[in-house]
């Protein structure tokens, strides 16, 4: 619930999110074991300040305990963490054992990206907190199926002190209204939240209400009711308190400072400039455009379709709309159809259990409205596995207007979101790294969008060539929405673009449906400003040190045995992983 803590967090994110760390299932190496106490150091700070992320993360004694909203916590946090660095710091220079150094390393950095983060929302941003959306996110991790039933209980001991009813607690609504009059009192200059986003936050607050009571009321838990009612009466006047007090003096340009969106970027692993992101993007759309339409032109020659344009083409394949009840069977069939491919081409070592995939519901759609990996906790893990949750539309906007995807409910549609959001790309990176066991140095502190997201796109294009001509198409228009995240997000929040116009260019160019096209106009506006980025830096990286290794290897080089040592690498940032793939992976390959 921190700010501070933005690297460990379990974000929209959606993304999608790293894995574990200790694994109970793996042998665990000494050095891993090592390491792991060297980032308990970490994750003690993380426990103290946000004990919601750390038992999200599995780490226990902290379920029943709250993030302490009574007073400002940013120079007592600040104070620990840099403490912590000057330890790790201290144990770096004793440390000759390479793998427990770059996870030292990985460690210092994570921790001064913290404070660096922290520092620079403080300079500029009101601190606004969405609590009905940060409730309701509590309540699904906490009730997930995963969890097991005694560690579901401690709920009820949290909703009595977010709803202010255990001793010594009050209602967290009015702790988050007293800590946003607090900066506003100290400097009346600080960026309030953007219109857009407040708007939203009202908007979704019903489903989300909805979707906590629905969640309780199927549980087994007992007793829940009187803290729920009073949680709610809270939540409902701290909405109606956004709409009259904090709406009215929302601002009206969802551009945020330079400063704070070269953050964002750095924080979700990007480390080159928007500038050279939107010329490496601007380039890589106009590339992928060009194959869409020789894939298009041999799709409409094949069904005497009126046009061979990409965008006509895609219009009459997405017409083939899946009835509800047959959409989950379809990726059902989509999975076991690329599994199949997998091992008869030799792509990856694949798991012998299934992969688990679901709907999402009304609230999850409100929450995160794209397609996403849900995660297992972190660490602890005693064998439970990620999720892929396919949603099914928007939550209403400010009009009333609700929006639904065509995106991912029609044939070819279901192969690249499968291969992206199952295997071989999340579930699979998920699994491996539960089922081999990395320390969590690597599996929780080095998270970022870009490490994560890169691989999935990566595994869209090693299942593309052996997809039927429409699947690759789709496939084709994913990676072209990638590029256009990778121009489009810098670009609206350099002023470049409106959001309107991104919104316009997504569903003209790209192919979206008006509800994606929102979505991700919301994502670059004020969801996640600088997300959605990752996933085509993510790509550029780990395909630059793929062909590094191809060139190193030529005939030796083998694709299964490069897959399989990158995911066992767990989450390293790029530089580290092509580190390891050329001083480890090529000579062992030679």
């Amino acid at each position: 619930m921190s700010k501070s803590n933005r690297k460990v967090r379990i974000l929209v994110s959606g993304l999608t999110l790293a894995l574990l760390s200790m694994s109970a299932i793996a042998a665990e190496p000494a050095w891993v074991t090592k390491s792991n106490e060297n980032a308990k150091l970490l994750l003690n700070v993380l426990a103290k300040y946000s004990p919601e992320s750390a038992s999200s993360l599995g780490v226990d004694g902290y379920d029943e305990l709250i993030t302490d909203m009574s007073r400002d916590q940013f120079e007592a946090t600040a104070k620990d963490t840099r403490a912590v660095i000057a330890e790790l710091e201290k144990r770096l220079k004793a440390e000759s054992d390479p793998k427990i150094r770059q996870d030292l390393e990985i460690l210092i950095s994570t921790a001064q990206d913290q404070l660096r983060s922290a520092a620079i929302n403080r300079k500029y941003m009101l601190p606004f907190t969405d609590v009905t959306r940060l409730m309701f996110g509590v309540v699904r991790q906490m009730l997930d199926p995963r969890i097991p039933k005694e560690r579901q209980k401690s709920l009820l001991v949290r909703l009595e002190k977010y709803a202010g009813l255990a001793k010594g607690h009050r209602p967290l609504t009015e702790l988050a209204n007293e800590r946003l009059q607090e900066r506003l009192k100290a400097n009346k200059n600080l960026l309030g939240p953007y219109k857009g986003q407040v708007e939203q936050a009202i908007n979704d607050a019903p489903a989300l209400l909805k979707g906590m009571k629905d969640l309780l009321a199927k549980s087994e838990l007992k007793g829940w009711e009187t803290s729920f009612a009073a949680l709610e009466k809270q939540l409902t006047a701290y909405n109606e308190q956004l709409r009259t007090q904090v709406l009215p003096r929302a601002r009206a340009d969802h551009r945020l400072p330079p400063e704070v969106y070269a953050d964002n970027l750095r924080q979700f692993g990007v480390d080159i400039t928007p500038r050279e992101l939107i010329a490496k993007a601007l380039t890589s759309f106009a590339e992928i455009r060009n194959q869409m339409n020789i894939t298009a032109g041999l799709i409409a020659r094949e069904r005497k379709l009126p046009s061979a344009d990409y965008r006509a083409v895609m219009r009459e394949l997405k017409k083939q709309q899946i009835p509800v009840d047959q959409v989950m069977p379809l990726y059902a069939e989509r999975l076991t159809q690329i599994e199949a491919a997998v091992r008869e081409q030799g792509i990856v070592s694949l798991p012998s259990r299934k992969a688990v995939i679901r709907l999402a519901s009304a609230a999850e759609n409100a929450q995160q409205p794209a397609p996403h990996m849900s995660p297992p906790r972190l660490i602890g893990n005693t064998g439970e596995y990620g999720e892929f949750v396919l949603t099914t539309g928007m939550p209403p906007d400010a009009s009333g207007k609700s929006l639904v995807f065509d995106d991912f409910t029609h044939q070819a549609g279901s192969w690249t979101l499968t291969a992206h959001e199952a295997r071989p790309g999340h579930e699979l990176q998920f699994a491996k790294m539960i089922e081999t066991g990395v320390s969590t140095a690597r599996g929780v502190f080095a998270f970022n969008s870009v490490n994560v997201e890169g691989w999935a796109l990566y595994a869209e294009a090693e299942m593309q060539p052996y997809e039927p001509l429409d699947g690759q198409l789709f496939a084709l228009q994913a990676r072209l929405q990638r590029a256009a995240r990778a121009f489009l997000d810098p670009m609206v929040n350099l002023g470049e673009i409106s959001p309107e116009g991104v919104k316009s260019f997504l569903m003209d160019e790209v192919g979206l449906s008006e509800g994606m096209a929102t979505q991700e106009m919301q994502r670059y506006t004020f969801r996640a400003p600088g997300q959605a980025t990752s996933y085509f830096y993510g790509y550029q990286r780990l395909m630059e040190t793929r062909q590094a290794a191809e060139v190193a290897l030529r005939q030796k080089f083998n694709r299964q045995a490069f897959n399989d040592f990158v995911l066992a690498q767990g989450l390293v940032p790029p530089a580290l992983l092509r580190k390891a793939v050329m001083q480890e992976f090529v000579p062992a390959q030679r």
